[in-house]
This record gives C-alpha cells, structure tokens and sequence, in this order.
C-alpha cells in the first residue's frame, strides 16, 4: 500500500471508495447473473419494499426523491419484471409496489455477491477487525443520529 496516497484520504473519501468499490463489484457480478439492469437506486428501493411492499410516497420518502421519479423508476422496474403494482391491502383507491419472484431473485442473488464481498474482506483484514470496523460504524452512525437510524440516512445521489 502506498503511504502517502493513504495518509492524504480523509475517513469520508476511504467510506466513499469503499462504498463505491463494493458497489461497482456488486453491479458488476449482478450483470453476470443476468441483472444487468439494475442499478444502485434499485437496490435502495428493494430495501424499503422488501418485505411487504411500500407505496409510492413511502419510496419517494425514503429515497429523498419526487413521487415523479418514483413513478419513472418503478415504471422501469416493473416492465423489467421486478416489480409491480397492487391495489393497496387498507386503502382500495392506493397502490402498492412489491417485489415479483424475479425482483426476490435479485435480492437474494445481491445478498450473496455482498456476503462474498464482506469474506474476502475478512480474509484481508480478519475477523475480529472486521466486526470492530463494523461496530464501530454502527455507533457512530447510530449515535450521530440521536439513536434513531431516520430517512435521512438515504441513499446519497
């Protein structure tokens, strides 16, 4: 490892290109397994609609998007197969988005790639380490938000 390069990054640029490097691997492994078209907004969406579905307004909220984009976004998303849109269970004029058997395939196939990843870092630094750095994020992050992890804590576009 180069030294100096290490000692000019700051803790958000080596957060930024870790997060950016595991990102990249994961789209990439997705392509191979037929997953091409997904996208890093995917995979946050996939999280506020897993398990149970969410509306639009929940997704836009928790994206820190417009209800227009939402509505782009899943407009792609279900004419890819991934997800679609049912008559809301409580409120018979609302819809809600769930994940189709292909939208569950991704996230299972994400899941994988992403514990692979999270090995192949244990090996690099260990264990132990591992769940110290994880820990460690975990409380600052936690604590940075007053012990409530909000929708600020978004995606960053």
């Amino acid at each position: 490892m180069n030294h100096q390069v290490f000692n000019e990054l700051d803790l958000t640029s080596l957060l930024s290109l870790s997060f950016s490097a595991s990102i990249n691997e994961l789209h990439y492994r997705l392509s191979e397994f037929g997953f091409g078209d997904i996208r890093p907004a995917h995979g946050f969406m996939f999280k506020c609609i897993t398990p149970n579905g969410a509306t639009g307004i929940e997704l836009a909220e928790y994206l820190g998007i417009t209800k227009q984009a939402v509505s782009k976004m899943v407009d792609y998303l279900e004419k890819s197969g991934y997800v679609m849109r049912q008559t809301h269970p409580t409120d018979k004029r609302g819809k809600i988005i769930v994940l189709t058997e292909r939208g569950w395939s991704v996230v299972e196939v994400k899941e994988k790639i992403l514990t692979e990843i999270e090995g192949r870092w244990i090996e690099n630094i260990g264990a132990e380490r591992m769940q110290m750095l994880k820990e460690d994020l975990f409380k600052i992050v936690f604590e940075e938000n007053e012990g409530k992890l909000s929708s600020r804590l978004g995606p960053v576009w």
